[in-house]
């Protein structure tokens, strides 16, 4: 099962999101594919997630060797590290949040999710369930790939090479935060969290 964790004021309608789906539909593996509404709370985020990776655990339906793999942008990369070493998944993080409890701090109070429309609050509570979830050492190097665009006009991408710096990594000039190309990495990705393999790795 493969698990997509979208970022911070985000949605399953997001850029990356919809060619994940139209990639996964075009190769008759829709059914492997999951890409949740999150909460905008990062505690409740993240229960969302683990219910959906036990569930995928439990299932009789995963494949051996690789059962659940996740794949994080922005926002979405730091829980998808939190999950990662707690499941010990593979993971794809793709612009990921190195410090998000500092740079919400910039937006405590009203805010509204760009895709949905949703008006909601961010407190000092959502930021310490930020902190609460920091991964501070990455324990199986291997079991990441991360993706960064020098061009990221939201984060500083300097931070995330020097906290991965371990993680076998993609890094493209230019860019942005969204990942402009995405789909020209999509058989990279999908090979890579085990499935579709069109490639192999160790």
């Amino acid at each position: 099962m493969l698990i997509y964790i979208h970022g911070f004021n985000s949605s399953p309608a997001s850029y990356k999101a919809n060619l994940l789906k139209q990639y996964a539909e075009s190769a008759g593996i829709a059914e492997r594919l999951l890409i949740p509404e999150l909460s905008a709370v990062p505690a409740k985020a993240i229960a969302q997630l683990r219910q959906l990776i036990e569930q995928s655990l439990r299932s009789k339906n995963i494949r051996s060797g690789c059962p659940v793999s996740l794949i994080g942008s922005s926002l979405g990369g730091y829980y998808a590290t939190f999950l990662a070493e707690t499941y010990d998944c593979r993971v794809v993080l793709i612009n990921p949040v190195v410090n998000p409890y500092i740079l919400l701090e910039e937006a405590l109070g009203p805010n509204k999710n760009y895709y949905t429309g949703e008006e909601y609050e961010i407190t000092a509570e959502h930021i310490e369930q930020l902190r609460a979830i920091e991964i501070e050492t990455i324990t199986h190097p291997d079991r990441y790939l991360l993706m960064l665009q020098t061009g990221d006009e939201v984060l500083d991408y300097t931070l995330a090479m020097e906290k991965y710096a371990a993680v076998p990594s993609i890094v493209e000039e230019g860019g942005s935060h969204e990942f402009m190309g995405f789909d020209r990495h999509l058989e990279t990705v999908l090979a890579f969290c085990g499935i579709n393999c069109l490639k192999n790795y160790s």
